[in-house]
């Protein structure tokens, strides 16, 4: 967002621009739009900047400090000597820079060659802008490539692809056209097959796709004949760009390289590490009757059975429901197999952290734990320096894709013990693979299913509804002195404001939450969860509403804005993506640390906005804090309300969750499941019964195109 003054007006330009500097003019091309707190703007799809033309303007220009070592003095000196010819001279004859007296010949230089680098940078700009490039990513495009960035593309446009995260294959196609790239042109076809492949990974979590299906949806995509992409990816295969395998019905399944090569790796892991089979520890008796007696419970007959099965043997499995004693189960494990200096991790941040506070030892992120290094992007822990743990307990499984669990079997020592904890009905990882699903459908580790239900007390309903939607059962809702509510309500706007009043008003009254930290107990407190992320009550709109509600516009706050997103101190906000690079630190009263990475998922509140700056600084929920310039902000949304999805292994106080009519494919058992089993405290369900039904009838779980449990077999049977 900026000021520009349009005649005798000012007027607000919003969208994504380039640093622009005092004195330049622009011809914004786009329309005006009326935001709801900040009036009429006007959006630029694109620009145009033209050369200041007043001797004003020029010296504006020079010393707004876009030319490194040309300050006011400076500017006004070489505007003094040139005049209205100053641009021309320093475009056309730099070196009669020289002529001034106070600038000698070495700093002409200087100033000269970084006049021409920041034109040739604006040149290549509107290169690229004049192919649909958005500016965020022409940016980032003439950082990389410089003045040379329009040859480079010119050449191959479908490098941008591997070269600029964020521009994909329709945006790199789309210029390739423009350029007059022909629609067979085998770099086309081959950049959409990979295109495919990694959508497919990205979107749906699939490791391969079946070749009959890959060449239909290329062919598709591309509008050329079937035989023209059959044909190039016979070539791919040849040059092993691609690894083809021959399933048992004799079809031919197409992987990209590194998921075939990790799938048999984590197989060919799993299966070593399974091997070492240990006899029952001598005191397993006494230890968990000591383990009872201090915990004031008893087990029962099937988390002992767990027990001496993860005792004995090198990998275990350990799956069940909400409150059917994992935690508990984990926490005699540790107490258990102590001599084997336990360590504890989990994918996210939040669920590190409940699983620290559960067991009272330290329990880290998978990237953590791994040392991931940001600026050499890879893991310091790995087969030449693994983890020092004669045992390694990783909660939420589930969540654990492909990728992220080879990186971790690659860190993990022959000799180590592996527990996998999760929730097998819960919605798979985000990423690629369905490696806590293949690894249970293999049968090929010990595993043990924990059914009975302990957690909750005699009142609460959260966790018995939950399994009972499990089953394929209607939860009971609204009963006295429970915590499982439905708001009934017929029309999606509806819904909508009931959801605003529960969250500001209803709720915080219910729960008694002070008026000096209502915003605070709101945020930390109450989750909006949605299935979809459109409509009236999708996480766009309702991002939008709730923070109207919760955080508006005020005179002593500090905002900024970013597209269509308002980000203000106190704001909630997530990771979108993995950011390795992105720097954090983190404080205590005996402890600093520092470190690189911030992952998809990570929630925090924003704590600073340097609107000066166009940056802001972000307070995680683990207390690690990072600093957000205006190229890091696409990376961030608003998290008042989060999809189902984003909100894997997390734990709110209270979960809402509206139910309006969508989609089939999104309103499913395993989704509302998973919505459920994220409430410590209480579940308000708002919107249509109707739609709840439906969605428990939806037993639907979309197929993913893995084959770990098929590698698993094959590993295993070449160990034994």
């Amino acid at each position: 967002m900026l000021q520009t003054r349009g005649g005798k007006e000012y007027i607000t330009v919003v969208g994504n621009l380039p640093e622009l500097s005092p004195g330049e003019q622009v011809v914004f091309t786009g329309c005006y739009i009326e935001h709801p707190q900040y009036g009429t703007q006007w959006k630029a799809d694109s620009f145009q900047i033209l050369k200041p033309t007043t001797l004003l303007g020029i010296e504006r220009y020079l010393a707004s400090g876009l030319i490194k070592g040309v300050g006011a003095s400076t500017a006004r000196l070489i505007i003094d000597h040139f005049g209205l010819d100053t641009l021309d001279v320093m475009t056309n004859e730099p070196e009669r820079l020289s002529e001034i007296p106070k600038i000698g010949k070495k700093r002409a230089k200087q100033i000269a060659d970084r006049f021409m680098e920041q034109e040739l940078s604006r040149q290549a700009i509107v290169f690229l802008q004049s192919y649909g490039i958005p500016i965020v990513y022409a940016v980032k495009i003439t950082k990389l490539y410089a003045d040379r960035a329009p040859q480079i593309i010119r050449e191959n446009p479908y490098r941008l692809i591997d070269d600029i995260d964020g521009i994909g294959f329709l945006t790199a196609d789309r210029i390739a056209l423009s350029l007059g790239v022909a629609g067979d042109n085998p770099a086309r076809v081959s950049s959409a097959i990979k295109y495919i492949l990694r959508d497919a990974a990205q979107t749906n979590g699939h490791v391969f796709l079946p070749e009959e299906l890959l060449i239909s949806s290329a062919s598709r995509l591309l509008r050329v004949p079937a035989e023209t992409v059959e044909h190039e990816l016979a070539s791919m295969l040849l040059y092993h760009e691609l690894v083809v395998s021959v399933n048992e019905n004799g079809t031919k399944d197409i992987y990209l390289t590194y998921y075939h090569h990790a799938e048999a790796e984590v197989a060919r892991r799993l299966a070593e590490l399974s091997l070492p089979s240990t006899s029952v520890p001598d005191n397993f008796d006494a230890v968990i009757n000591r383990f009872e007696a201090d915990q004031c419970i008893t087990l029962s007959a099937m988390q002992r059975t767990a027990a001496l099965i993860a005792a004995q043997n090198g990998v275990t499995v350990i799956t069940g429901g909400p409150g059917t004693g994992k935690t508990t189960l984990i926490n005699c494990l540790i107490r258990l197999l102590k001599y084997e200096d336990p360590v504890l991790c989990a994918p996210t941040g939040r669920a590190a952290k409940r699983m620290a506070d559960a067991s009272g030892m330290e329990a880290k992120t998978i990237h953590r734990l791994l040392e991931f290094n940001g600026e050499a992007g890879m893991f310091a822990r790995n087969r030449d320096n693994p983890i020092e743990a004669g045992c390694l307990i990783v909660d939420e499984m589930s969540m654990v894709d492909l990728l992220l669990m080879r990186a971790l079997l690659r860190a993990t020592a022959n000799a180590t013990r592996l527990i996998l904890v999760g929730d097998a009905d819960q919605l798979p990882s985000v990423g690629a693979g369905n490696v806590l699903g293949d690894i249970l459908s293999s049968g090929e580790f010990a595993c043990v299913r924990l059914t009975e239900i302990y957690r909750q007390g005699d009142g609460s309903r959260i966790t018995h509804n939950a399994h009972r939607i499990n089953r394929g059962q209607t939860p009971l809702i609204n009963e006295k002195d429970t915590d499982f509510f439905f708001e009934k309500k017929q029309m999606p706007l509806e819904t909508h404001k009931a959801v605003i009043n529960l969250v500001c008003e209803r709720l915080p009254v219910y729960l008694g939450f002070s008026k000096d930290t209502l915003m605070d107990s709101i945020i930390k407190q109450i989750q909006v969860l949605s299935p979809m992320k459109k409509g009236d009550c999708g996480v766009y709109t309702l991002n939008s509403a709730l923070q109207e509600a919760i955080n508006p516009e005020r005179e002593d706050t500090a905002s900024l804005q970013h597209g269509d997103t308002v980000f203000r101190v106190g704001d909630k906000v997530i990771q979108t993506k993995n950011n390795y690079q992105m720097k954090w630190s983190k404080s205590s009263q005996d402890r600093y640390e520092e470190g690189q990475g911030v992952f998809n998922g990570d929630i925090g509140v924003i704590a600073e906005v340097y609107e000066q700056d166009r940056c802001l600084d972000i307070h995680f929920d683990d207390d690690r804090e990072s600093t957000y310039t205006a190229a890091d902000l696409e990376e961030i949304e608003l998290a008042y309300c989060l999809t189902v999805h984003k909100s894997q292994g997390s734990e709110f106080p209270v979960v809402i969750l509206p139910l309006v009519q969508g989609p089939k494919l999104l309103l499913t058992r395993n989704l509302l499941y998973t919505a459920l089993t994220r409430a410590k405290q209480m579940v308000v369900l708002c919107g249509r019964e109707d739609v709840m039904q439906a969605m428990i009838d939806n037993d639907y779980i979309s197929k993913r195109y893995t084959t770990l449990d098929k590698r698993l077999h094959e590993a295993k049977g070449l160990l034994t």
